[in-house]
């Protein structure tokens, strides 16, 4: 990848690593649909402003059922399902498992996507990093709540839901400038977020504490609207698989900003992990993995 492409890798794997924190810390004043609809609204003022900033074209007539698949389950669906899963699990065990998806994604992608094949390296460096996550936070993944596997099986849907969102959009909207991707998808993902916060938790009512609205300002400008511009300009560049191995810095970030800010100690976890993390990356990174992008783009 090109030093440009790591920085905006590293971007999201440090910003949206650092979600898992400010959803915990948000749930608390408010009810979990309502504040990914308030979330996504922030993040769409803002992905509106990149636009005319990069002075993309968002081609709703032509597009509108791409934008309105990814709405769904590129954000609506697994939204909603991680920030209701951290009422039952711990943000270790809800970042361990949302580090399954690169493995939905390589297998799905290669059924869909030409370009993008199996290789013993890709699996090889996949592995080693998922060893590394575990490695990381297998003394914080204990879950008391009775409704701990509820809670697991909604991160794991939610996993699947962003591989499925991926695979789509590198095969359908591959091409698309990274601001209208993002922007059109954030438009219907309003549409039906609100529209679900209005019949299952209405009447309600806006959060009041300064520190739940520095949470939705983090969530809904630096990791939705700014993140998911990242996202679509690295999935159309190096690929579905490659893309989603963001997944895998996140309980990183989260142990390091335990450290940092929580006091926790330094321990051999944090570094072995971290060290099988980086490791994997850059195995499935390696030029012999390199993607040529596809000739032709089926629309829809």
């Amino acid at each position: 990848m090109s030093l440009k492409n790591w920085a905006m890798f590293w971007y999201m794997g440090a910003v949206w690593g650092a979600t898992f924190l400010w959803l915990k810390i948000a749930i608390r004043e408010t009810e979990p649909i309502t504040l990914n609809a308030i979330r996504l609204f922030v993040a769409m003022i803002a992905l509106f402003i990149i636009v005319k900033l990069s002075k993309a074209r968002v081609p709703f007539r032509e597009r509108w059922r791409s934008f309105l698949f990814l709405g769904i389950f590129n954000i609506a669906l697994p939204f909603v399902l991680i920030t209701w899963s951290e009422h039952f699990i711990s943000t270790g065990m809800a970042s361990i498992l949302n580090s399954t998806v690169p493995f939905f994604t390589i297998i799905l992608v290669p059924f869909f996507v030409p370009d993008e094949t199996w290789s013993l390296q890709k699996i090889f460096g996949l592995v080693v990093g998922f060893v590394g996550v575990v490695v990381l936070v297998a003394n914080k993944t204990n879950g008391t709540s009775s409704g701990f596997q509820w809670g697991s099986i909604m991160v794991l849907i939610a996993a699947l839901s962003y591989a499925v969102a991926a695979v789509f959009a590198r095969r359908v909207t591959a091409g698309l400038h990274p601001a209208a991707q993002a922007f059109g998808q954030s438009v219907f993902a309003n549409l039906a977020l609100w529209s679900l916060a209005f019949i299952l938790e209405g009447p309600f009512t806006l959060p009041r504490l300064p520190l739940t609205w520095g949470a939705i300002l983090w969530l809904g400008i630096m990791a939705t609207a700014v993140g998911t511009f990242f996202y679509y300009s690295l999935l159309n560049q190096i690929g579905a698989t490659r893309t989603s191995l963001t997944t895998y810095i996140f309980p990183l970030v989260g142990v390091l900003l335990g450290v940092i800010f929580l006091d926790e100690q330094m321990s051999w976890r944090l570094l072995t992990g971290g060290l099988l993390i980086i490791a994997g990356v850059a195995i499935v990174n390696s030029k012999k993995t390199g993607l040529v992008k596809p000739e032709k783009v089926q629309q829809w």
